[in-house]
Formats: C-alpha cells, structure tokens, sequence
C-alpha cells in the first residue's frame, strides 16, 4: 500500500473533489439505535444495566426502544438508498448474538444482521460491522470486565462467531471503537458503563482491550476471505498545550500518551511508549500485567485505521496541582478519566461550541490527519465518525433547518479534502450520525442525526443537513462554503 495515490492529490489540490474511488456513509451503534432490548435472546449489556441504575443517564433513558432500527432497519436502509451511501458502519451487539458473552452464537442475533446486511446489499451498499461499540454482555462484567484477561480471549470467540455468521457477506470488518471510552469513561471517570471509577483498572482495560483486538483480527483472518479488511476505529485526541511552556507542554505529551499512544503504540508500532510506562507505574505493575507474546499479539497488521474526530483537546499544567475532571463533553463526574494526569486542567479551544459543549475546531481533523499520516506511512486512514449535535427543532411545515450543521461539516470536510491533498491516505468518510439516537449519558436530550427522529412515533425527518450530504455524495465534491454562494 502506498501512502497516497499522486493524481488523487493533485485533482483534489485543483478542483476541489475527493478521489473518485472515496467511500461516502454514515454510523450508527447497536445499543444507541436498535432497541428490542429484550428481542430474541438478547440479554442486557452494561449498558442495559448502567441506564436502568437511577441517575446515570439523563431523565433515565435507556435504550429500550432507543430508534427502534431492529424493527424499522428496511425503512432505514431505503432512506441510505435516496442520500446515496455508498456504506453503512453499523455494530453487532455481543450479547443479541452471544447473550452470555460466552458459548454457542444465536441464530436469531445473527440473522437480523444478515437482514440488515442482505438489505444493504441489495440497495448497493458496502456494510462496515464494528463487532464492539461499548455494550459488553453484563455477565462478563459481573466475572471482571475490561480489567480482566479472559474477557480479551471472550472477545476473540465472539468474533470468530460474528466472523463464521456474516463473513459471507461483510468484507470491512472493525474490531473496537474507542477503546479509550471503554476503558477511561468506563472504569475511569465511570460516566460511562459500567460506572466504576479505579484508576489501576482502568490501564487494565486498556491492555485487555488491545489484547482483544489483537487476538479478534487473527480471529477475523482464520475466518474470513483474504479479501477482507481488517481495522480498529481510536477517538485520537488533537491534543494542544494552551501556551508554550514547558509545564504545559509536559501535561499535552501526558494527555497524549493516555489519550493516543496507549493505543497507537502497541498496534502500529508494537510497543507501549516508555514515558506512558513511567508516568502510570504507581497505579499498575506493566511488567506483570503485559505477558509474552502480547506485543506480538496485539500489533497484528491492519489494512486501514479508522479514526474520530470532534474536536481537539486542549491542556495546561494545574498551577495549584489539582487538575481538571472534565472527559471532554461525556458527562460530568468526581473522577478525572485521564489517568496518571490528575493535575492537568483542561481548556475549550474557542468558544463557537455545538451542544455538547464541544469547540467546533476543523484544523484539528487536518492537523489530526496529517499527523498520522507522516507518523504511519503507508497506512490507509478512514475517517469513521464526525459530526455535530445541535438544537434541532420541526417547523410548523414540518422541515428541521440545521444551518449550523452543515457548516460544520462542511469545514471538516473541507479539512477532509485538504489533508489529501497534504498527503494523508484517507479511503472514506462516516458521518455520525444516520439517525438521531440515544446519545449514552445524555440519553435523548442530544440529537447528532442526518435525519430527526420523533421518539414517540418513530418517524424520521430528513435535516436540511441530509440533503446538502446527499448532494456533497452526488457531486464527490464539496459545494461553495456556506454563505458565500
């Protein structure tokens, strides 16, 4: 593979467009659009457990019924149709097809993704599965979770499941997405499932996860045609220094280190970085908790890396030694996620925010982009989830107007289309997300969709946002910047 395709940067540089071979979609996960909690053998994950427990998530959402996708997924995979997607990134929930996270795969969890699958094929749409978006069968929980070693050989068995089931249909497969929620909101700041709030456990997670991926890509390669594509999607932080100080700069490599290099350094370079192995060895033993062999299990070769981006992180040395707890718009808690970097505080990098709170920053996809690019040469990048909650409103004629979205998506496509040109080898672009959902935490109070959702009767509004995504996908090209028609 090479870094970068040469006509492809110089057309994109001249006239604007994307390469005529980029993949255009959106995402969704399994338990923030599906519902039928309780369908088909299906069993509760963390996260069924974690929104039933009073005062988790706003209001007390669950995700029941979350967009009811189990039941309306023809009717979704229509409206992917009309916006013209070329791929659909969706996940598997572990506990519909392995309820106990352990034994035998079901048949019925199975076939509504062959359904789901066969319907996207027949309307000529790539299907992207993420076997892992964050909703772990309770029972494995309940026998350690994360910060237990046997749930990463769990998480190899339930791919190999997923992989026997539907791997004559799927050619792009994802084994995690953000690892680093599932390990440092989880266990860390515990705004996410499952709640806990131990920082030790938390770079056990981290570990396992990795362990995890490792061991479900060579699941997915014993089990899949060679023509397989094989990936993990990281939530890699565009961490700044607030000033050029030497405090500051320290706390950013620190940020950096928990927040990227924890994962990026064992699957792409084959090795945990040895200041992160300095600054965490008071909360874990690394000798003990990385065995033989790990390392070599873990950095098994992927063809492409999917990434997200939001927004940058941006940090400063504490003065007074005790940091901020803020996890960047998750939710709020006692508990700093960032483990090992109590004393860093962290700052907005502007103050155009969306709402969840997050600074709208497009030079930090670029800068993002570029980065690993010239970090990992030869890497083919994705770009899995970007996007941007706003307050979406009907009309009275029934139209939901979202200029600010498409202007956010315009200038991070926009920086999309400039890191090619820059060099980065980036294959597509998901946005996130296809339909409004349950937004974790937030619950329903958040809405990121190209298309409203009217939790009560469950029907879908197209955004002005969808139309203007549909023509971007027509045109493979970017129209003129909002308000300068």
């Amino acid at each position: 593979m090479t870094a970068v395709r040469p006509e492809t940067t110089a057309r994109t540089a001249a006239d604007g467009s994307f390469p005529p071979d980029f993949v255009w979609g959106a995402a969704t996960a399994a338990y923030q659009v599906e519902g039928a909690a309780g369908e088909d053998g299906r069993t509760p994950s963390i996260w069924d457990t974690f929104s039933h427990t009073p005062g988790k998530t706003l209001n007390g959402d669950t995700g029941d019924v979350a967009a009811d996708h189990y039941h309306l997924y023809r009717e979704d995979v229509a409206r992917m149709k009309e916006l013209g997607l070329k791929a659909y990134r969706f996940s598997v929930s572990w506990s519909r097809v392995q309820p106990t996270g352990r034994g035998p795969g079901v048949e019925r969890g199975l076939d509504f993704y062959r359904r789901l699958t066969d319907e996207l094929l027949d309307a000529g749409i790539t299907p992207v599965v993420t076997l892992y978006h964050w909703d772990l069968p309770q029972e494995l929980e309940d026998a350690g979770g994360w910060p237990h070693r046997d749930t990463a050989d769990r998480f190899a068995d339930y791919a190999e499941i997923v992989a026997r089931g539907l791997g004559d249909r799927i050619g792009m497969w994802t084994t995690l997405n953000e690892p680093w929620c599932s390990a440092f909101l989880g266990y860390g700041s515990g705004v996410h499932a499952p709640g806990r709030t131990d920082p030790a456990a938390t770079l056990r997670a981290a570990h396992h996860l990795n362990l995890a991926h490792g061991k479900a890509i060579a699941a997915l390669r014993a089990n899949l045609p060679s023509s397989a594509k094989c990936s993990i999607t990281l939530n890699l932080h565009q961490v700044r220094p607030l000033t050029d100080s030497p405090e500051d700069v320290d706390a950013a490599r620190r940020i950096d280190a928990v927040g990227n290099r924890i994962f990026t350094g064992p699957i792409l370079d084959g090795a945990y970085p040895e200041r992160l192995l300095t600054d965490t060895a008071h909360l874990v033993d690394w000798g003990r908790l990385v065995h033989d062999g790990d390392l070599e299990e873990i950095s098994r070769p992927i063809d492409v890396l999917g990434v997200n981006y939001y927004s940058p992180t941006v940090v400063s040395h504490a003065p007074d030694g005790v940091g901020s707890t803020s996890n960047d718009g998750h939710g709020a808690s006692d508990h700093t996620p960032w483990t090992g970097c109590e004393d860093v505080a962290f700052h907005l990098a502007n103050d155009d925010l969306t709402a969840m709170n997050w600074a709208i920053d497009p030079e930090g996809m670029h800068t993002l982009l570029t980065q690993l690019a010239a970090e990992h040469p030869g890497l083919p990048l994705m770009v899995t989830e970007n996007g941007a909650a706003f307050q979406d409103e009907v009309t009275e004629d029934g139209r939901v107007d979202d200029p600010r979205r498409i202007a956010y998506l315009h200038a991070h496509l926009d920086a999309v289309r400039r890191a090619i040109a820059d060099g980065a080898d980036v294959r597509g672009y998901f946005l996130w997300s296809l339909l409004d959902n349950f937004e974790w935490g937030y619950g329903y109070s958040k809405r990121f969709g190209l298309y409203y959702v009217d939790y009560a009767t469950q029907r879908r509004i197209p955004k002005a946002s969808a139309h203007w995504y549909a023509g971007v996908i027509r045109a493979n090209a970017l129209p003129e910047a909002p308000g300068t028609e």
